[in-house]
């Protein structure tokens, strides 16, 4: 750990604070498209407002003008994968020992140089290859992909055992610990954050009311939103299944994935009419805002961020219990848990439909369920554990924040 110099003349924990307030963030990318680059850019904002110097050293970094931030760019491609994934592993790793200070933090196993945190959003041991093109030349791309980001993991995170290991929910830091039974007793969970301001009922009336007549979407119409890319896995196809048996609804996709496929699947169903595309978007808050519920049919999940930003804007939840949704979706209480069954998800748009005090009541409490996974904690807790690390010299272990 490169820790920043304080001064002689400061008490033992006085010194262990200064020492605490460089930080460096190492990620691939950091900015407003992407669950993991939105959180990466709120914490680091969040770190600046409590003080710390903060080094990004990072392909691209988009945050506000004015940020205070010490960026880095680490040049070189951003695609296709096979070749940008192992450039980065090793012009990060020269970046880090040339700008690392202070407490380092990697995002997952994208560096080989020391770390002290590891922080962990996708254990690729076990997060699944869904193609979403069926050619067998994609396909093989896709298996060759997972073997990279597996080898690529292993080697990270045994060159860091020293390190802590920060996973995004409680599922995949059971995950670590099951595929790294050696690290086992440095892993802990920190749940990522959402701006529970900004993702707020009743925030955007006006806004989502404008949208709402711009997607030519009659008033008397219930809307249900669908946000993410990797379309295969995350469960569109159910959803515009579904969308045949609860003719009271349209849907709303946002994400990227392919669109023309889809398209046909939609037409084919007779729910063409029915479903607006918008693409990848900046503003999800926006169309939360204009939606009636959230639907996530997905296989896999490390956290879903977006499920947590639909339950803090009020909506209720339906989706499948994968990681970080099983701690937050209650069955009957905030929302429904759901399987990628097409005439079962109808029949949970069908009682929504049916009972407008059912949606009321799932999504107040949806929205006070998600209040207990806000910004302000993850970056409290990042804080806590930076502070310890500087403290103690060494790992912090599990259970200790």
């Amino acid at each position: 750990m490169v820790l920043a110099r304080a001064d002689p003349e400061l008490h033992d924990g006085e010194a262990a604070a200064a020492a605490a307030s460089a930080v460096t963030i190492i990620a691939h990318d950091i900015g407003p498209v992407g669950g993991m680059e939105r959180v990466l850019a709120e914490l680091i904002l969040g770190l600046r407002e409590r003080g710390h110097e903060v080094t990004v050293i990072a392909r691209t970094c988009e945050l506000p003008a004015g940020a205070g931030v010490d960026f880095h760019r680490v040049r070189g491609p951003g695609r296709p994968f096979l070749i940008a994934y192992p450039w980065f592993l090793l012009a990060g790793s020269l970046a880090l020992r040339r700008w690392g200070r202070g407490v380092i933090q990697a995002t997952g196993g994208i560096v080989l140089g020391r770390v002290d945190i590891v922080a962990v959003h996708y254990c690729h041991q076990v997060g699944p290859a869904n193609p979403s093109r069926s050619t067998l030349l994609f396909r093989w791309n896709i298996k060759l992909v997972r073997v990279v980001k597996r080898l690529a993991e292993r080697l990270s995170f045994r060159a860091n055992r020293t390190a802590t290991f920060v996973c995004v929910s409680d599922g995949v830091a059971d995950e670590v610990r099951e595929h790294f039974p050696e690290l086992a007793d440095r892993v802990m969970t920190i749940h990522n954050g959402i701006d529970t301001e900004a993702y707020a009922p009743g925030s955007r009336h006006d806004e989502a009311r404008a949208m709402r007549e711009q997607l030519q979407i009659a008033e008397d119409r219930l809307v249900a939103v669908f946000v993410g890319s990797e379309w295969e896995r995350k469960g569109l196809r159910p959803v515009l299944e579904a969308l045949a048996f609860a003719p009271a609804w349209s849907l709303v996709v946002v994400g990227r994935g392919d669109e023309r496929r889809y398209r046909e699947l939609a037409d084919s169903l007779g729910v063409a009419g029915a479903v607006s595309w918008l693409g990848v978007s900046e503003d999800v808050g926006l169309i939360y805002a204009l939606a009636d519920v959230f639907v996530l049919p997905t296989s896999y999940e490390t956290f879903s961020l977006v499920t947590f930003e639909a339950a803090a804007s009020g909506l209720p939840i339906l989706a499948t219990a994968v990681n970080g949704v099983s701690e937050l979706v209650q069955e009957g209480e905030n929302g429904f848990v759901i399987d990628q069954e097409p005439r079962g998800i109808a029949e949970r748009l069908g009682r929504l439909a049916d009972d407008p005090e059912l949606r009321e009541r799932l999504g107040s409490a949806a929205r006070r369920s998600a209040l207990r996974f806000g910004r302000e904690t993850m970056i409290a807790k990042h804080h806590e554990l930076y502070q310890r690390l500087a403290a103690s010299g060494g790992p912090v272990e599990d259970g200790q924040t």
